[in-house]
């Protein structure tokens, strides 16, 4: 018997695929990720994003002595999140409709390597959208794994599912955890010795509300792509028109991410003879082009060290194109008021 677990790499997952396995059954880990995901971590809870910090699913996998498979939903999460049959979260967060596409994948992946069912670390009212009995329910029939998706650490609270109803699993050595208390999941950590997991704050940028406030900008003005994701995370942003979108680094990581983010129609603004940010001018059309660069370069000079000098010097360049500006700083009400 062979069952396909969900693995984030947190706490609820490792455990779920513990109980599981202590049941004889050989467990093939599947771990998805995302341009939103927050399931890395440097040390304690602290997480930085975009630069390769450790993958909480991979040492999770590791501990547990199975084989891990990632997949990426990046370009189809992207689609869902323009238009999610079942709405948003508090924030930018589809979470119905991504969970129904997590488990379609899951679905895919369990018949390609001949598994019988699917385990997830989900507990009964532990997230308020997409952890609901009768949610779980319909994400189920949605995704056509419907009485396939085993919760070990809820099973007991939830109706019976095929592999405790065909007896592959003994259901009476699950558990009935629900509501977001975490003591049960601390206790079963201590019990198999799992020391090092994240903690539960980990999650999703789609439910930050400062990075939603981008999406949703984005989504209005912007083209929704994995490169304008990743420009997302980093720096300060400024909608300086409906074509026009400034992104300012906040310091020396940021600065050369934004190069590397850099496409090719695309303007820097680098200061010269200061330290300061670099900028990155983004703009669809050419109207306004000479006022744009000129109120972009305010804005950058706005956080340059300006060592007591009223103006800065920065240079502007884009294609074969480049010159010297020497410019007033913003003022910061103007400053407030373009700021994403």
């Amino acid at each position: 018997m062979k069952a396909v677990a969900l693995l984030s790499g947190g706490l609820d997952s490792t455990l779920a695929a513990k109980l599981i396995q202590e049941q004889g059954i050989e467990i093939v880990a599947l771990h998805f990720t995302s341009p939103f995901c927050l399931c890395n971590k440097r040390s304690s809870c602290k997480v930085r994003l975009g630069f390769g910090f450790r993958n909480e699913a991979e040492s999770a996998a590791k501990n547990l002595g199975v084989s891990l498979k990632i997949l990426n939903k990046g370009e189809e999460l992207l689609q869902v999140i323009k238009n999610p049959k079942y709405g948003y979260g508090a924030n930018m967060n589809p979470c119905i409709d991504c969970r129904i596409l997590m488990f379609k994948k899951a679905r895919a992946y369990m018949e390609e390597i001949g598994a019988s069912f699917i385990i997830t670390g989900e507990v009964v009212g532990q997230r308020p959208m997409s952890q609901r009995k009768n949610i779980m329910g319909l994400i189920e029939k949605e995704a056509g794994v419907a009485g396939l998706v085993l919760r070990p650490l809820s099973a007991q609270v939830m109706p019976e599912t095929i592999p405790e109803k065909n007896g592959w699993v003994d259901r009476s050595k699950l558990l009935a955890i629900t509501g977001r208390t975490r003591k049960p999941q601390i206790a079963l950590a201590q019990k198999y010795n799992i020391k090092d997991y994240p903690c539960a704050s980990g999650g999703c940028l789609l439910t930050d509300p400062r990075f939603s406030l981008r999406l949703k900008d984005l989504l209005k003005y912007g083209e929704l792509n994995l490169n304008e994701i990743e420009l997302l995370k980093i720096g300060r942003h400024f909608r300086l028109s409906p074509h026009t979108k400034l992104v300012v680094g906040r310091d020396k990581e940021e600065n050369e991410r934004i190069l590397r983010l850099k496409q090719a129609n695309d303007g820097l603004l680098i200061p010269q003879d200061t330290l300061g940010p670099t900028g990155l001018l983004r703009q669809k059309t050419d109207d306004d082009q000479d006022d744009q660069i000129d109120l972009s370069s305010r804005i950058v000079a706005r956080y340059c060290d300006r060592n007591g000098k009223t103006k800065v010097k920065l240079l502007f360049s884009r294609l074969n194109v480049s010159m010297e500006k020497e410019v007033d700083p913003l003022s910061d009400e103007t400053l407030k008021r373009l700021r994403i």
